[in-house]
């Protein structure tokens, strides 16, 4: 597993997420660089990402740009300790 270090360039996706919401944020950060990662913990949440992932290759497809994913794992602290999350590198190919 990999600790994640730069929290600052992760989305992050929780079950209330709006996949609209997410995956237009997605769009944009890929306009602006060329990967962006989102992180999830739980399995609704996982879904809101995948959800958003799939939104967000349709906003970016007028663009001439076609979206791929590594999905993987890391740790993240909780306030239970240390828990696993996964962690969706998205980058235009």
């Amino acid at each position: 597993m990999n600790e994640v270090k730069d929290e600052e360039n992760i989305l992050r996706a929780g079950a209330g997420s709006s996949a609209q919401s997410l995956g237009s944020a997605i769009a944009h950060a890929l306009y602006d660089s060329p990967q962006v990662k989102v992180r999830a913990v739980g399995a609704s949440a996982v879904n809101q990402a995948v959800k958003a992932i799939a939104i967000a290759s349709g906003y970016v497809a007028p663009r001439g740009m076609r979206l791929a994913n590594i999905p993987g794992f890391t740790t993240v602290d909780s306030r239970d300790g240390k828990i696993s999350a996964i962690v969706f590198t998205i980058f235009s190919i």
